[in-house]
């Protein structure tokens, strides 16, 4: 597969139904303070994936490749775009929930922390505070 491109979406029309179909939280996407960013392949959407937060502390967001593209790298490269971007942004570390894909996210250097220890700025997040289960699995990267 050739190299896949990032672009902020303008619409989140695709995003909600893409995100509702592998279960990830929609409720909140619409709030301030969350960029979502979808990921192209020779001119077609691919997936989506987003980060949620400002100042060194940031929630990597609902990463979802569509069908036909996974299994083949892309999400390893979207989720590289991903901290690619929030470093150029000046991000420090970002934090996630998950509650399917932690061994994934294991194998790109994210490690497990204990939710009670997440900063405030992400802790107090909807994501973290009331859409994600107590059950969710917490990781951290540094960048």
């Amino acid at each position: 597969m050739t190299a896949l491109t990032i672009t902020p979406m303008a619409s989140l029309e695709e995003l909600v139904p893409a995100l509702a179909a592998e279960g990830l939280p929609v409720d909140d996407i619409e709030d301030d303070g969350r960029a979502f960013f979808a990921f192209h392949h020779a001119g077609r959407c691919i997936g989506f994936g987003g980060i949620e937060g400002d100042g060194p502390d940031r929630i990597l967001r609902s990463v979802v490749i569509l069908g036909a593209a996974r299994g083949q790298g892309t999400g390893r490269e979207s989720v590289a775009l991903l901290e690619s971007e929030a470093r150029r942004q000046g991000v420090a570390r970002l934090h996630l929930l998950t509650t399917t894909a932690a061994d994934f996210f294991r194998k790109l250097g994210y490690r497990d922390h204990d939710r009670e220890d997440a900063p405030k700025t992400v802790a107090s997040s909807r994501e973290f505070a009331a859409l994600c289960p107590a059950s969710a699995e917490y990781l951290v990267k540094p960048l």
